[in-house]
């Protein structure tokens, strides 16, 4: 029996090429059992008239599934679903079952009741998505990124594509983090201080399980990081909530008998006070009477295009007392999910068994891909690319929230990629957030960067590392009217 050209369609919103998602159709159909082995399917004139694409599109598709055996060409018979085909299964679908155990009670909620920030899976389909974090296709680098992941993908890098390392990380790419990362930020390390995490999140994991729970007390800066009160709080530690400044966490607003501080110097998030240098001696000196240990989100330091950027706390830590955690995620893209962590060995070596038993270690296809990003030179002529890019962005975001009379809370003085902003006190920015949606317009409520007690309501995050700049003066102007009518 044959498949008639009629089963196929091809949805105008879909993605991918349309030789991908020809494959997809008939990978799908198989996989749901509408296509059995043996069927014959359409001729490929037939499909592409019914289509109305190339035959050749059509002929190459059907190459490309006969060499992953989902089809079998018979000579001039034409093209069948293939004996060998992935099956589809044959377990009757069943409704799905009521909860039977309490998991609402076993879990506690302690996760899912978190504060977070809020962002549509479709951003891309706003016209003027302020949202902080996100890649801007037309900046990366697709070309040598994907010869980079060709590259890993090859005979010779085949032990790093499949092999399972267990605790260890791929050398080549902590070679090039000791000898190009590092040393920008004025950190020396050898290879037993670092170690590869999925992205700065899970390496803020790792240190707190490792350094804090029940009985320890940790500072985290107000406003702060989200992500990491997630972290902290489900753990049993005490949070304990210190108001930073124009210049960040100030050291001498550090209660006694703590165990960790958390801070954003480089770029307190969401605010981006870049910490002076006087402050970051004065909180190293603070760790070293009081006997804590500082952990360093050192998240966007290559986003510092205003002025030098500053040295890192851990450049200036001559008593080992600061963990230091970056991320290749602003960089270079984050679904990457691709950090390190930094720190004295003896650490690092409870670090490492602790990711053993989690994720033993990330993708070894991804590190040996950034290996070679970084090595070939196509990380820095990227960073330099976007910087370029963020610079003139943010002198128009700058000309335009004055132009509309919009309130700057914090923008810092080297760079970045947002505006913390500040909306009238009477102004529920969550509220506003929901309207300026129906608008096109993409913001980031402030609301969960605060402590929860005591949240205001009127801050708000612009970002702008995915919008062109000819868009960003119509979407201020949106923002503003929307203030004014809210």
């Amino acid at each position: 029996m044959s498949i008639p050209a009629e089963s196929f369609v091809l949805p105008p919103t879909a993605r991918g090429t349309l030789q991908q998602r020809i494959r997809q159709m008939v990978t799908e159909g198989v996989l749901a059992g509408r296509f059995r082995a043996g069927q014959k399917m359409p001729s490929s004139r037939g499909l592409a008239e019914h289509l109305g694409i190339s035959r050749i599109t059509v002929t190459l598709s059907y190459a490309e599934l006969v060499s992953s055996e989902y089809l079998m060409a018979k000579g001039r018979s034409g093209y069948f679903i293939s004996e060998n085909a992935p099956r589809a299964s044959e377990l009757p679908a069943r409704a799905p079952r009521s909860e039977g155990a309490d998991f609402a009670r076993l879990a506690g909620q302690k996760y899912s009741s978190l504060a977070t920030v809020e962002r549509p899976l479709d951003w891309e389909s706003y016209n003027f998505p302020f949202i902080y974090g996100q890649a801007d296709p037309s900046l990366f680098d697709h070309q040598n990124w994907r010869l980079c992941a060709l590259r890993a993908l090859g005979r010779k890098d085949f032990g790093a594509l499949t092999s399972d390392l267990y605790d260890r990380d791929d050398p080549l790419l902590i070679e090039h983090v000791l000898r190009s990362i590092l040393p920008r930020r004025g950190i020396a390390a050898r290879e037993d201080e670092v170690l590869l995490t999925m992205g700065a999140q899970n390496a803020l994991w790792i240190t707190a399980a490792v350094l804090l729970g029940h009985g320890r007390r940790a500072v985290v800066e107000n406003p702060g990081y989200s992500g990491l009160r997630g972290v902290l709080e489900p753990s049993g530690t005490q949070v304990i909530s210190v108001d930073v400044d124009a210049d960040g966490l100030p050291p001498d607003a550090l209660p006694k008998n703590v165990d960790v501080v958390f801070t954003t110097a480089s770029h307190q998030c969401p605010t981006n006070a870049t910490m002076p240098l006087p402050r970051r001696l004065a909180l190293l000196e603070a760790a070293e009477r009081d006997g804590f240990v500082i952990v360093e989100d050192d998240y966007e330091f290559e986003m510092s295009f205003l002025k030098p950027v500053s040295p890192a706390l851990k450049s200036l830590d001559s008593q080992g007392r600061v963990v230091y955690a970056g991320s290749f995620s602003k960089s270079v893209f984050p679904g990457m999910r691709l950090g390190y962590l930094v720190g004295p060995a003896s650490f690092i070596r409870e670090a490492r068994a602790l990711r053993l038993m989690m994720l033993r270690h990330p993708p070894g296809h991804i590190q040996r891909t950034m290996a070679y990003f970084l090595s070939l030179g196509h990380y820095d002529a990227l960073i330099n690319r976007m910087r370029n890019a963020y610079k003139r962005r943010r002198q128009v975001m700058d000309d335009a929230i004055r132009e509309h009379g919009l309130t700057v809370a914090g923008q810092g003085g080297f760079g970045g990629s947002s505006f913390w902003m500040r909306a009238p006190v009477d102004v529920d920015t969550e509220l506003l957030a929901s309207a300026l949606r129906s608008d096109g317009v993409l913001i980031e409520p402030g609301r969960a960067f605060f402590e929860p007690n005591a949240a205001p309501k009127n801050y708000y995050r612009l970002g702008y590392s995915s919008i062109s700049p000819a868009k960003i003066p119509e979407g201020i102007a949106r923002i503003e009217r929307a203030i004014r009518a809210a």
